[in-house]
């Protein structure tokens, strides 16, 4: 897949439908600076933007992915499959940022519970102390893992811990 070629062809059917980056984005419910992308071939658009651009410039996703004009028809089984990559990757997409503000919510009500103990001058007792203790571990960690699931890292742990799998699945 040709980035740059997909680029090329996305700004020609623009311009051939005689509207403006912002315009398109509008339509499409995302930033110019989106489409400024798309067109200079640094990214794509995700599943479902790609079928709403095919939908929008009247050509088949088949043809944007292959940055050029085809003359068949694209068959309805082939956009229903899309149709469903593309509700999976959202369904995952929304997963992950369900996790994310749970965990971030974790990490914030550790560090108010710090701040009230502190606040409260209750550090001293010993229980407070080891609640606290606790609580700031608990936010500390879920901030560690926010990081770790967020970055590059969060591939590397997910192949790792699929290949884990496969392993206690042949044992």
């Amino acid at each position: 897949m040709n980035q740059k070629k997909i680029g090329n062809f996305l700004k020609e059917l623009r311009k051939e439908k005689g509207v403006t980056q912002e315009q398109l984005a509008e339509v499409l419910g995302v930033s110019n600076r989106s489409i400024s992308r798309w067109e200079n071939g640094v990214n794509m658009p995700d599943f479902d933007l790609l079928i709403e651009v095919a939908k929008y410039y009247e050509v088949e996703i088949e043809e944007i992915l292959n940055g050029e004009r085809k003359t068949e028809n694209m068959d309805k089984k082939t956009e229903e499959t899309l149709y469903q990559i593309a509700d999976y990757t959202n369904h995952e997409k929304r997963n992950f940022a369900r996790r994310m503000h749970w965990m971030f919510g974790v990490a914030i009500a550790g560090n108010i519970i710090c701040l009230i103990i502190e606040s409260l001058g209750l550090s001293d007792v010993r229980i407070y102390r080891m609640i606290e203790s606790f609580a700031l571990g608990l936010g500390l960690g879920m901030l560690i893992v926010a990081f770790f699931m967020t970055g590059k890292y969060a591939l590397r742990i997910k192949a790792a811990k699929q290949r884990l799998l496969k392993r206690k699945a042949v044992d």
